[in-house]
């Protein structure tokens, strides 16, 4: 594989992205091509003269791969975004050979995803720190866009920490010699409203800090930084040493957040988002003294690149010691899905992706070199689900911390039993705690799953969702005594309207067995929804397209769920394996 063939799967994954963005933000429906038609392991495969082996790019520079990946081709590079999932906020610590990074989740359960690669390209969900969202009394129902916000990880003196903000209550800490757990229950470092991003930091003295920012909706205040001196355990505030870092002193600062502090060459120095979560970009300030006082640069922004505000992410260095640095971009309805940039230090100061113009501000890569790491296979977050574990998925999250009472992996094995939940509100699921969730995982994918709602009460609803600010579902309902198909439209549940549905006629025959329904979701998240009788033909639920909407600080998800329209609900739906296919991929 040739340099040049490398520049194609740039421009297309860039003509990709262009649209997918336009999509996103204007909810227009995209042209797509059919899938099997054309992916990018066609554009790879192009044997056109126009994008032959240049004489400075040996044939035999890249070895093809067995199976084509669009973010990890195989051939010595890789293609951003490394995840196209909403990981938002990620930071990340190297020990020895592995890297660990965790994220942001909200009010979605459990919590702090945690993530782990060789190679900072291919990652896989290995736990979640927070099994349940504290004070367990706050999240027995959603708190959309509360819970947790930007955390951090670090390793010292044998132990991983992790430091993660409720704006509610304020600063926690949890910590473990294993990251795939468990760790200890959260500790209270501070209590507060408004209080978030926190990072600590272990000094050569032996004191430790932690850097935080503040969110203006529950303090009053923001784009200042704050430095604490923590007890020497990490875990209480011996000192609040104030404002370490006003961004109202740098002309055209905003929103100065997601602090992390790092140590290199005597200078400290705090890697800080500014502009916010859309339209930001990243700055690095630097001090001799922790205390200060800082000098500011901004290190990277969009440039003349499609990546809007690439910023708010975690500083690691290779074995080798090279700098690389992730961090976040918004994509609306698919989250916050996260990117890998090249680093390099000029005069002491980190330059992040690469500098065109030489003036020492990086803007995004689409792609590069893979890092001098050990190979290591293929691998992605989980999407699709056999139902055949003990244990739920770690791809599955709830809206609040669930009650193990609303499902079952046993009752039938290989399926996955929900029990109707009452439903918060008369026909809207905004605030259903019990929804079965997961990540949008690609631009262009399908999911389908085939229920059997045979043990549905009168009144009770199950079926696959697509949720955000907006929702619908197709599934079964049972009315007046049969199990009715019905495809559900909350487009008003964030205010508190219940949804529209629409029965779909259905052979009388075919309303008490199984039924496989898919939604299909086409670039900037448009969904369609389509039902099977047959388990192979697949028939349109209706004539329209859904749009789907981002939720509160996250992206849309999609899942399953099973309520019940009044108090205590008696019956059960099962769903068998759920099926993620990503279009365009070969997989």
């Amino acid at each position: 594989m040739s340099t040049a063939k490398f520049a194609v799967l740039l421009e297309f994954r860039y003509l990709a992205t262009l649209a997918v963005m336009a999509a996103a933000a204007t909810g227009c429906r995209q042209p797509s091509s059919d899938p099997d038609e054309f992916t990018l392991k066609d554009v790879i495969s192009l044997e056109d003269s126009s994008v032959s082996d240049s004489a400075d790019a040996p044939s035999d520079s890249f070895a093809e791969p067995e199976e084509f990946n669009e973010i990890d081709p195989g051939i010595g590079t890789y293609v951003n975004p490394i995840l196209h999932a909403d990981y938002s906020d990620p930071d990340a610590v190297r020990v020895g050979d592995d890297y660990w990074m965790i994220s942001s989740s909200f009010s979605q359960v459990p919590g702090l995803p945690i993530l782990h690669s060789r190679d900072l390209v291919n990652w896989s969900l290995v736990s979640h720190a927070l099994p349940r969202l504290v004070p367990e009394e706050s999240f027995a129902l959603p708190q959309h866009g509360k819970g947790v916000w930007a955390p951090s990880i670090r390793y010292h003196d044998g132990l991983f920490w992790i430091y993660y903000p409720d704006p509610e209550s304020g600063l926690y800490v949890m910590t473990t010699s294993d990251p795939l757990g468990p760790w200890s229950g959260p500790v209270l470092v501070k209590a507060g409203k408004g209080l978030i991003d926190p990072c600590p930091f272990w000094d050569d003295d032996g004191q430790v800090y932690l850097v935080h920012g503040w969110a203006k909706s529950f303090a009053g205040i923001s784009n200042v930084l704050t430095l604490l001196r923590l007890n020497a355990d990490g875990m209480g505030v011996a000192e609040d040493l104030g404002v370490v870092i006003d961004g109202e002193a740098f002309p055209g600062t905003s929103t100065l957040e997601g602090p992390k502090i790092y140590r290199r060459n005597g200078w400290t120095y705090i890697f800080a988002p500014a502009g916010g979560v859309t339209y930001g970009w990243q700055m690095v300030f630097r001090a001799r003294d922790i205390r200060g006082p800082y000098q500011a640069r901004t290190v990277m922004d969009q440039g003349t690149t499609i990546i809007n505000g690439p910023h708010q992410g975690a500083l690691v260095d290779t074995p080798a010691g090279e700098s690389w640095f992730l961090h976040f971009q918004d994509m609306g309805v698919y989250g916050r899905i996260v990117h890998l940039q090249p680093v390099v230090w000029k005069d002491d100061w980190p330059v992040i992706g690469e500098d065109p113009d030489g003036d020492g501000k990086g803007q995004p890569v689409l792609g590069y070199r893979k890092l001098g790491l050990p190979q290591q296979p293929r691998v992605e977050p989980p999407t699709g689900d056999l139902f055949d574990a003990p244990e739920l998925g770690l791809q599955w999250q709830w809206q609040a911390n669930p009650d193990r009472a609303w499902y079952s992996l046993a009752a039938i094995p290989g399926s996955m039993r929900l029990f109707a939940q009452p439903e918060p509100n008369p026909g809207n699921l905004y605030d259903a705690p019990y929804l079965m969730l997961q990540k949008f995982p690609a631009q262009s994918f399908s999911v389908s799953t085939t229920l059997d709602g045979t043990g549905l009460a009168e009144g009770e609803s199950a079926g696959l969702i697509v949720f955000g600010f907006d929702y619908m579902w197709l599934g079964l309902k049972r009315i007046d005594g049969a199990a009715r198909l019905v495809l559900a439209d909350g487009r008003g549940g964030l205010l508190g309207m219940p949804q529209g549905e629409l029965v779909v006629e259905i052979p009388e025959g075919a309303r008490e067995r199984p039924i496989s329904l898919r939604v299909t979701v086409e670039n900037g998240g448009l969904c369609r929804f389509d039902y099977s009788l047959d388990g192979s033909s697949f028939i349109a639920a209706d004539t329209g397209d859904f749009q789907a909407s981002m939720g509160r600080w996250i992206g849309a998800k999609v899942g399953l769920f099973a309520a019940a329209s009044a108090a205590g609900g008696l019956g059960n739906a099962d769903f068998a394996e759920v099926i993620v296919k990503i279009l365009g991929s070969t997989d």
